[in-house]
C-alpha cells in the first residue's frame, strides 16, 4: 500500500529496567546515568533514565512494519530528546505523513510521549519505500 499524506501510524511500549539493561548489553553503553541511582540523583534527572536511541526504536520499528513499510530505507532525521524517559515510563510513539516527494521521498513527523501526554522526544524523518 502507498503511504498517503495524513496518513498515521501507532504504537505503546512501557520501558522497564530489563529493557535497559538488554539494550546496555547489546550496545555496551553502561553510562551511570541509566543504571546507577547514587550517580543520576545527583544530576538533573534524580534517578535513571532510559538510553534515547532506546525509545527510538519504538518509531524505527513503525517505519518498517507499517509507515512507510517493509522494504523502506531510513535516509534521515532530525530529532530532539525534550524530556527525560523514567523506568516504567509508557511511551506513545505517533508517526504522520507529512509529504511525499516526486522521487518517492516519504517525509514524516515523529513525535514520542509519555503516560502524562508529555512530549519527550519530537522529530522529523525522511524514507523511501523501495519497492
Amino acid at each position: 500500500m502507498d503511504c498517503i499524506i495524513g496518513q498515521q501510524a501507532i504504537t505503546i511500549k512501557k520501558f522497564d529496567k530489563q529493557s535497559v539493561k538488554l539494550f546496555a548489553e547489546l550496545t555496551g553503553d553502561y553510562n551511570p546515568i541509566h543504571f546507577d541511582e547514587a550517580y543520576a540523583e545527583k544530576t538533573i534527572f534524580k534517578k535513571p533514565i532510559v538510553h534515547g536511541p532506546l525509545v527510538l526504536t519504538l518509531i524505527t520499528t513503525l517505519f518498517a512494519k507499517e509507515l512507510p513499510g517493509p522494504g523502506s530505507v531510513y535516509l534521515s532525521h532530525e530529532i530532539k530528546f525534550i524530556r527525560p524517559v523514567y523506568y516504567d515510563d509508557v511511551i506513545t510513539a505517533i508517526l504522520e505523513v507529512t509529504d511525499i516527494s516526486p522521487k518517492g521521498h516519504v517525509f514524516i513527523s515523529t513525535i514520542c510521549k509519555n503516560q502524562k501526554n508529555e512530549i519527550v522526544i519530537e522529530g522529523n524523518a525522511r524514507l523511501k519505500k523501495m519497492l
